[in-house]
C-alpha cells in the first residue's frame, strides 16, 4: 500500500487542514476497502428498513446472508491473497510491469472457477431457500470473491480517486437498489447488493485496465513453483481465519445462535456490536497508511539503497537508527490516534446502539470489540513489518497463533458464560499483539547482523 500512500501523503504538502482532512479520508477508506464498506451498507440497510422500532424479519435474512458471503469469500481467496500480492510486488521491483495484467486475469479466472463450483455444490445440496436467492447467493459469492484480488492492485494505482469513486458508486447502488427493491423481499434487498458489488468490481477492473497494458491477454505465471511461497499461502488463511473463528463458533454453537434462513445461522448477541466495533478501525488505518506503511517504506528503501551502494557504515547505522525511529512513532502515532477513537466511542456507545436499533444491553460487548479491534490495527503493522524484512516464518506463526488463541479462548468465554462474551476474541488480539512486539523488537535488534553476515 506504500504506492498510493505515497500519493494521498502528497495532498498534505500543502499544510492546511483542508488536505490533511482528505488524504486521511482517502487513506481510511482506501486501506479499510471493500469489507468496511459492506458493514456500513448493510447498517444502512438496516436502519432505514426500520419503521417504528420494527424490522422486517427479510431484513435480518438478508444481513446475515451478506455476512456469510464476506466471511466465506474471504477465506476461499485467503490462500491467494499474499502469495498473489508478494507476486506482483515482484514484478513491480523487477520492472516487469507487463505481467500485472494477464496474471490477474488469470488469477480472476481462477478464482471465478473454483468459487463458482463450490458455490454451486453447496448452494444445491445445503440450502433451502428459492431458486432465485440461491442464484443471487452464487453470483454474490463469486463477485465478492473477485473482488478480494482486484483489490491488491489497486494500491499500485495513481487512481485513488476513481478508487474513491468506485467504492461509492458500488455502495451507493447497494444501498440504494435494496431500498427500491425491498417490495420483493429478501430477493430484492440481496439483489441490489449483487448489482451494487457488480458495478463496483467493473469499476474497478476499468481502472486496472486503464493502468496496465500488455500483449498477452492471460497468464498463470503466478502458479509457477518457483513463485509460489507456501508460508504466505499458510499466513493468509491463518489471519483470515483467525478474524472469522470466534464468529464461526457462536454462529454454530446452538445455545449462542438462533437459525435465521436455513442453513444460516446468527448470533444476535455477538455479531452486530462487533460489526459495529469495526467501523472505528478507519482512523486508526488511516494512520497505518500514511504514518507507518509510507513513512516506514521510505526509510527501509533508503537502507537497502545504501547497503547496495557501499554506503560508509556510520551513515547505514544512522539509516538504521531513523528507521528504527520512525517504526516507534508509528506505532506511537496509531495508538494515540485509535485510542482517542476507542476514547470517543466508548463515551457515545448507548446513543451509538440507540441509533443503530440495538439493546443498550450490548454496550459492554460493545466496548470490549471496540478495544479489541483498536489493538488489531497495531497487530496489522506488527505484520506488515515483518512481511517487509521477509520475516515470514514468523508472521506464520503469529498468525497461528492468533487463529489458535481465538479458537481456546472463544470457547472458553462461551463455557463462562455471556458475561465474558467478546473477552476471547479481545485476549487473542492483545496477546498475539504483545508477542508480535516481541518478535518484532527482536528482529530488529539483529537486523544490522543478520543483514551483513547472514546474506
Amino acid at each position: 500500500m506504500a504506492g498510493i500512500g505515497f500519493r494521498l501523503r502528497n495532498l498534505m504538502n500543502d499544510e492546511s487542514y483542508s488536505g490533511l482532512l482528505k488524504a486521511y479520508t482517502f487513506a481510511g477508506i482506501i486501506s479499510s476497502g471493500p469489507w468496511i464498506l459492506s458493514i456500513v451498507g448493510i447498517l444502512l440497510i438496516g436502519i432505514f428498513n426500520t419503521e417504528n422500532g420494527y424490522t422486517q424479519p427479510f431484513v435480518g435474512e438478508f444481513q446475515i446472508s451478506v455476512t456469510y458471503l464476506m466471511a466465506f469469500s474471504l477465506l476461499l481467496t485467503s490462500p491467494l491473497q499474499l502469495m498473489f500480492t508478494r507476486f506482483i510486488s515482484d514484478r513491480v521491483y523487477e520492472e516487469k510491469e507487463d505481467w500485472i495484467l494477464p496474471n490477474l486475469l488469470g488469477a480472476i479466472l481462477l478464482v471465478v472457477v473454483i468459487s463458482g463450483a463450490l458455490a454451486i455444490i453447496l448452494l444445491n445440496s445445503v440450502f433451502n431457500g428459492s431458486v432465485l436467492y440461491r442464484v443471487l447467493m452464487l453470483t454474490g459469492f463469486v463477485i465478492l470473491s473477485v473482488i478480494w484480488i482486484v483489490v491488491i492492485i489497486l494500491s499500485g494505482l495513481k487512481a485513488h480517486s476513481g478508487i474513491l469513486l468506485a467504492f461509492f458508486v458500488g455502495y451507493g447502488i447497494t444501498v440504494g437498489a435494496s431500498l427500491k427493491l425491498k417490495v420483493f423481499g429478501l430477493e430484492g434487498l440481496l439483489g441490489g447488493f449483487v448489482v451494487g458489488q457488480g458495478v463496483m468490481l467493473f469499476m474497478l477492473l476499468y481502472l486496472v485496465l486503464r493502468s496496465y497494458a500488455s500483449t498477452r491477454l492471460i497468464a498463470f505465471d503466478f502458479l509457477r513453483r518457483d513463485q509460489i511461497y507456501l508460508s504466505l499461502v499458510a499466513t493468509g488463511f491463518f489471519y483470515n481465519l483467525a478474524i472469522w473463528v470466534d464468529k464461526l463458533l457462536f454462529w454454530f454453537n446452538p445455545q449462542t445462535s438462533i437459525a435465521i434462513i436455513a442453513p444460516l445461522r446468527g448470533s444476535e448477541l455477538y455479531d452486530m456490536p462487533i460489526f459495529l466495533a469495526y467501523l472505528s478501525i478507519l482512523p486508526g488505518m488511516a494512520t497505518f497508511l500514511i504514518r507507518m506503511e509510507t513513512d516506514f517504506a521510505e526509510q527501509y528503501q533508503l537502507f537497502y539503497h545504501a547497503i547496495k551502494e557501499g554506503t560508509p557504515l556510520h551513515r547505514i547505522s544512522q539509516i538504521y537508527d531513523d528507521m528504527c525511529q520512525v517504526i516507534r512513532r508509528g506505532f506511537l502515532e496509531i495508538f494515540k490516534v485509535q485510542g482517542v477513537t476507542v476514547i470517543i466511542l466508548l463515551a457515545l456507545g448507548e446513543p451509538l446502539l440507540k441509533w443503530v436499533h440495538i439493546s443498550p444491553n450490548y454496550q459492554m460487548l460493545l466496548n470490549i470489540d471496540l478495544v479489541a479491534v483498536g489493538v488489531q490495527v497495531l497487530l496489522l503493522a506488527e505484520l506488515n513489518l515483518l512481511f517487509y524484512f521477509d520475516y515470514r516464518l514468523d508472521a506464520l506463526y503469529l498468525c497461528l497463533l492468533f487463529a489458535l488463541s481465538n479458537v481456546l479462548f472463544t470457547l472458553l468465554t462461551q463455557v463462562m458464560g455471556p458475561a465474558f462474551y467478546g473477552y476471547g476474541f479481545a485476549g487473542a488480539v492483545v496477546l498475539n499483539t504483545l508477542v508480535g512486539m516481541c518478535i518484532l523488537s527482536r528482529r530488529l535488534d539483529k537486523l544490522m547482523y543478520e543483514t551483513f553476515m547472514l546474506h
